[in-house]
This record gives C-alpha cells, structure tokens and sequence, in this order.
C-alpha cells in the first residue's frame, strides 16, 4: 500500500500523483554499455591472459552499473510524490524514510526547470517555496507541469 493513502484525511482528494522519470537509469545504462564495450574490445586480444583479464575488468564494470540500476529502482519506487486539495506529500526512502508535506494554502510558488533533453522526454526539477520555507528540490519528475498545475490551479 502506498505511503500517502495511509495518510490522507477523510474528506482529502487526490489530484495528481508523481513519479521520477525513466532517464534516471540513463547513469546505469551508460556504465553497462561502457561494460559491453570493454568485453567486445577484449576479444580483439592476442594474449589469453590479457583477455582474461579485461573481461573481468568489464564484469566489474557491469557489476557496478547493475548496482547503480538497482539502487536508481529502489529509489524511482520508494518515491512518492502526491498533490492532494489540501497539501503536497513527498516521501523517500525504504528503511529510513524522509517525507516532507506543505499546505497547498503556504505554497507561493512552484518553479520547473526544465532543459532542452528534459522537456522533449518530459522530465524535470519542481521546486516549491512556501511561505517561510521550502520543498527540497524534486528532481526528475515524470511530467513536472502537470505536478505544477495540479499545485497551482489545484
């Protein structure tokens, strides 16, 4: 059960809910297709030692980029981003957990960074600043203007 249907209020109504986009594997992808690479180029090797050697080089490289993908999908899982009528819910985290709620009504403005490759793949940095406070910046959120607008027009 997710987080933030254990605590709405009774009369609360959802409106829209986040989640981090696909391109934070980009990270991994990269390391695994830098893995594939170094075990393509160790075919190319005369010395079976040598290659022996640069494909276990290309295991631990693929090792970690595998780690890396597992932690990004714990994290894209573990993160929970809702704009109810009342309020704004974040929360992160599976053993400790860190979440982080404000008052649609304390809210000033909602800011979205977006560049060039996020607003093709619809990705972005929603940053909201309340009054006397701020939300940590939510960085890459899977359509960040309907976020905004949910915040903003609620």
């Amino acid at each position: 059960m997710a987080y933030y249907t254990r605590v709405l209020q009774p009369d609360e109504r959802v409106l829209v809910v986040g989640r981090l986009h696909w391109s934070i594997y980009v990270r991994a992808v990269l390391v695994l297709v830098v893995a594939f690479a170094i075990l393509v180029g160790s075919f190319w090797l005369q010395d079976a030692q040598q290659e022996s050697i640069v494909q276990l080089v290309a295991a631990l490289v693929a090792l970690v980029g595998l780690l890396e993908a597992l932690r990004v999908a714990i994290r894209r899982h573990t993160t929970e981003i809702v704009v109810t009528d009342k309020r704004v819910i974040f929360k992160r985290g599976v053993i400790s957990r860190h979440t982080v709620e404000m008052n649609v009504g304390k809210i000033e403005t909602v800011d979205v960074e977006q560049g060039l490759l996020a607003r093709l793949f619809d990705y972005g940095t929603v940053v909201i600043r309340g009054t006397g406070s701020g939300f940590e910046p939510l960085r890459g959120v899977g359509e960040p203007l309907a976020i905004r607008n949910a915040i903003v027009v609620g």
